[in-house]
C-alpha cells in the first residue's frame, strides 16, 4: 500500500528545488491568476521556518516586514505555483544572524534529477530503506 502513495507523491513532486535553510533571504516567484489574467509576483523576505523536507508537502515561512508591520507567508515548494525559489543571503541561526559566505550560483542552480520511483514497477519489489 505504501509504495502506491509514493507512485502518487513522485508524480506530483517536482524533480529538484533549492536546499533551502532557516536564516536564509530569500525571492519565491509566485503564479497569481486575477480573472483571465496571470503573472508572477515575487516575495521578498526572511525564511523563519522549513517543513517536511523530504516530502512532496515540503513547506518554507518567509517574512518580511513592510511599512513596519510584519508579513509570513508560506509556500509550498513543489506546488506548480511557485515558478521559482532563489536564495539571495545565507546566514547562520544562533540568536541572532550572522552572515556566510556562499556560492550564490550553485545554491541557485538546481540539476534535473531522474524520478526516484517508476510507475511502472513491479509490485513484487520492496522499497529502498534511506538513512536520515
Amino acid at each position: 500500500m505504501e509504495s502506491v502513495i509514493r507512485k502518487i507523491e513522485a508524480k506530483f513532486k517536482k524533480n529538484a528545488v533549492v536546499d533551502v535553510k532557516s536564516g536564509d533571504t530569500v525571492e519565491v516567484h509566485q503564479k497569481i491568476k486575477e480573472g483571465a489574467k496571470e503573472r508572477i509576483q515575487i516575495f521578498k523576505g526572511l525564511v523563519i521556518r522549513t517543513d517536511r523536507k523530504g516530502s512532496h508537502t515540503s513547506r518554507i515561512t518567509v517574512r518580511r516586514t513592510t511599512g513596519g508591520i510584519g508579513v509570513e507567508k508560506s509556500f509550498l515548494l513543489h506546488s506548480p505555483l511557485v515558478v521559482k525559489v532563489e536564495v539571495t543571503k545565507r546566514s547562520k541561526v544562533r540568536r541572532r544572524l550572522t552572515g556566510v559566505d556562499f556560492d550564490n550560483t550553485a545554491v541557485n542552480t538546481v540539476e534535473e534529477a531522474k524520478p526516484e520511483v517508476a510507475l511502472e514497477a513491479p509490485a513484487a519489489e520492496a522499497p529502498e530503506a534511506t538513512d536520515k
